[in-house]
């Protein structure tokens, strides 16, 4: 007896052949963008040799400022947790008056032209208010000059990092569950007890992916280090700046060196973050 197919196990050949369509188009125009940055690094890889790359990485100025990038990256990358922890846990969790002009005010660093943000801190630090001026204040009293000095590349180095690792953090607390922290004050626990004993351990996976990121973000800022700090030999030259002075020198094969260091450097960041969350969120 013949029974008419159910058409539901009917494969479907037509949605197969659209499926292969679709996936055909949007991997060509994805492939645009990816094959573009391998091209970048191919290019910037064949363009020196092992021996030619080992030569500039050992001149004394580069090592210099590898040697202060590591330093000025690791101390704005933990200024950078260190208040962008708070701050992204009160943005995350609390309505308060100005929350909206605070949490606007956060991203600033990371839409200005970095030439402007440079700007900014050169005028706040040497502008005269009635008198008083930050930069002579701070040379005078505790004689710590800012300007032109390693500390105006970490200050720099902080003020878009710092936006990073705010945005980070918030994201973090975002997903965790407050009424965790809203049962250890029931339980006799203090804000300030329920941040630190319930939360904050919670967030150990942002707190590690926002130091990262700050870090990483550190180590490509130039515009402001440039403005704020300059690029003197062995003084404030780190190594976003040592690529502008090697090409200012017609040294390109030195500036494709310290490039390729720091491509080398931002995949290894950025392979330590996929290794912390495979799903990309902190």
């Amino acid at each position: 007896m013949n029974q008419t197919p159910d058409p539901t196990l009917t494969p479907p050949v037509r949605r197969r052949r659209s499926d292969a369509a679709f996936f055909l188009v949007m991997s060509a125009i994805s492939a645009i963008f990816v094959v573009l940055i391998v091209l970048l690094i191919a290019a910037d890889v064949l363009f020196t040799s092992w021996s030619e790359f080992t030569a500039a990485i050992a001149k004394p100025e580069i090592q210099a400022a590898i040697r202060l990038t590591v330093l000025t990256c690791t101390v704005a990358a933990i200024a950078s947790v260190w208040v962008g922890t708070p701050l992204g846990y009160l943005l995350s969790r609390y309505k308060f008056p100005g929350r909206l002009i605070v949490d606007t005010l956060v991203d600033i660093p990371m839409v200005l032209p970095p030439l402007v943000l440079g700007l900014s801190l050169l005028i706040l630090f040497h502008t005269s208010i009635y008198g008083w001026e930050l930069e002579s204040w701070l040379q005078t009293s505790i004689g710590f000059p800012v300007t032109y000095h390693w500390p105006a590349v970490v200050l720099a180095q902080f003020t878009i990092a710092c936006a990073f690792a705010v945005r980070t953090m918030r994201i973090t607390f975002d997903q965790i569950d407050p009424r965790t922290e809203d049962v250890a004050r029931t339980l006799g626990c203090t804000r300030s007890q329920a941040f630190l004993r319930v939360a904050l351990p919670q967030a150990w996976r942002g707190i590690i992916a926002a130091t990262t990121i700050a870090w990483a973000r550190a180590l490509g800022e130039f515009g402001p280090i440039l403005v704020f700090a300059s690029a003197t030999r062995m003084q404030t030259e780190v190594l976003s700046t040592t690529v502008y002075l090697e090409i200012s020198a017609g040294e390109l094969n030195a500036a494709v060196a310290v490039s390729l260091l720091m491509v080398a450097i931002a995949v290894v960041v950025l392979l330590f973050l996929r290794m912390l969350n495979p799903r990309g969120t902190p």
